[in-house]
C-alpha cells in the first residue's frame, strides 16, 4: 500500500525531459502489448532519473529513393536519411511508420532513430540507372533531414553532395537551422535553378514550441533560417504546418508576417492529422500541457474530419472539411494575397542533370 494511504497518491516523476511523447505503447504490429501506468506506489529514487538517450542505428535498405502517385503532394519521388526523428514533435504524421520496425510510435520514435548512413552511395547507384528520368526530389516529407544527429553524422550533406554533382533539382522542408550548415552547396544549386528550402513553424510562441516540438530550432532561429537562404540567394518557404484548432491557429496571420518579413516568398499549410497512434499521443499532450482546451481542440478536430480524429482520404487529409476548414483556407488565402506569398512560382530544372558513373572512382568508356 502506499505510505500514507489517507493523502492522494503522488503521481511518478516524469523521465522524459525534452521529449514529446509521454508514453511508449506497443506498436500495432506487436503480438504483446506494452502499457505504462502508476502503480500508487512512492518511488524516490526516481526523481532524478536520467534523461532518455538516443539510440542510433544502421538501415539495411538497399534503395533510397522512395516514390508516390499521391495527388496531395507535388512530388513523387522523396529520399529521408533518417527513421524516426529526434526533434520530437508530437503531432508527426511519421510516427506511425515507426511500428513497421518493430518499435513504439512514442518514445521510440523520437529515441530510437535508424540512419541510411549509405544513402549517398545508394542515390548515385539509383542515379546512374540508364532509365532513370530526373524530377525533383523532395527532403523532408517524411522525417526531418536535419534533426540533431544530422549534425555528427552529416547524411543529408552527403546526399546534396552527390545531387549537387549531378545536377538533379531538390526541394527541402524542415525544423532546423542546420540547413545553414549546407549554405555552401545550397547556394551555388539555387543558382542554377536546383534548389529551394522552407522552413516549417508551428507557432510563434517558444513555450508554445518547446513543449510541442521540444529539440527542434526555436521558431526564431527557423525565421533567421528564412532570412539567411534568402540573402544567400537560396528561395525560401514557409510552411505552417500543423495548425492546430484552439492552439495555434489564431497565430496564422502573425507567422506569415514574420516569414514575410524574414524573405520568405512562398507559403503552403497543413491541418492538423491524427492518424493511427497519433490520436492518443495527442491526447496525452493536450491532457498534460493544456488540460483545459484539450474538448475544444478534439471537438474542432472532429468538425474537420467528418466526426472522426482524422480522414486519410484524398483532397481532404491535408486541410480538413467543414466549416472550420473553410475558414481557415480562405484566411490563408487571404493573408497570402496580403503578403504577396505565391505570386511566382519557383520552377526548378531537371534538364542540366548528369548522370553519375554507379561509382565514384569508375572511369567512363566514352
Amino acid at each position: 500500500m502506499p505510505k500514507n494511504a489517507a493523502e492522494p497518491i503522488r503521481k511518478r516523476p516524469d523521465p522524459k525531459k525534452g521529449r514529446g511523447a509521454r508514453s511508449n505503447a506497443s506498436g500495432r504490429f506487436e503480438a504483446e502489448r506494452r502499457e505504462a501506468f502508476d502503480d500508487g506506489w512512492d518511488h524516490p529514487e526516481d526523481d532524478d532519473l536520467p534523461p532518455l538517450r538516443t539510440t542510433v542505428m544502421a538501415d539495411s535498405s538497399r534503395s533510397i529513393i522512395a516514390r508516390n502517385d499521391s495527388p496531395d503532394v507535388p512530388f513523387d519521388r522523396s529520399i529521408n536519411p533518417y527513421r524516426g526523428c529526434e526533434h520530437g514533435c508530437v503531432y508527426c504524421f511519421a510516427r506511425p511508420t515507426h511500428t513497421y520496425l518493430g518499435f513504439s510510435a512514442g518514445l521510440d520514435f523520437e529515441t530510437k532513430i535508424v540512419a541510411k548512413h549509405r544513402a549517398a552511395e545508394l542515390l548515385r547507384k539509383e542515379l546512374a540507372k540508364p532509365g532513370y528520368k530526373p524530377e525533383t526530389l523532395a527532403m523532408g516529407t517524411n522525417t526531418d533531414p536535419y534533426q540533431p544527429v544530422e549534425r555528427k553524422l552529416k547524411i543529408t550533406r552527403q546526399v546534396l553532395e552527390v545531387l549537387a554533382e549531378t545536377n538533379h533539382p531538390v526541394t527541402i522542408v524542415t525544423k532546423s537551422n542546420l540547413v545553414l550548415r549546407d549554405l555552401d552547396i545550397l547556394a551555388p544549386m539555387a543558382a542554377k535553378g536546383l534548389a529551394r528550402v522552407c522552413l516549417s513553424i508551428t507557432t510563434l510562441d517558444r513555450k508554445l514550441a518547446r513543449n510541442l516540438e521540444p529539440r527542434a530550432s526555436t521558431p526564431g532561429k527557423r525565421l533567421a533560417a528564412i532570412r539567411a537562404l534568402s540573402e544567400a540567394g537560396v528561395p525560401a518557404g514557409v510552411m505552417t504546418a500543423p495548425l492546430i484548432p484552439a492552439l495555434n491557429d489564431h497565430e496564422l496571420e502573425a507567422i506569415l508576417e514574420e516569414a514575410r518579413d524574414a524573405g520568405a516568398g512562398a507559403a503552403s499549410y497543413v491541418l492538423l492529422r491524427l492518424p493511427l497512434e497519433i490520436a492518443g499521443l495527442f491526447e496525452e499532450w493536450l491532457e498534460a500541457h493544456v488540460p483545459d482546451r484539450k474538448e475544444r481542440v478534439l471537438k474542432l478536430v472532429r468538425e474537420t474530419r467528418g466526426g472522426k480524429t482524422y480522414d486519410s482520404s484524398w483532397g481532404k487529409r491535408m486541410k480538413g472539411e467543414g466549416v472550420y476548414a473553410r475558414m481557415l483556407a480562405e484566411r490563408f488565402a487571404a493573408a497570402c494575397r496580403k503578403y504577396g506569398f505565391n505570386r511566382a512560382s519557383w520552377p526548378l530544372d531537371s534538364s542540366a542533370f548528369l548522370r553519375p558513373s554507379a561509382e565514384r572512382n569508375q572511369l567512363s568508356l566514352f
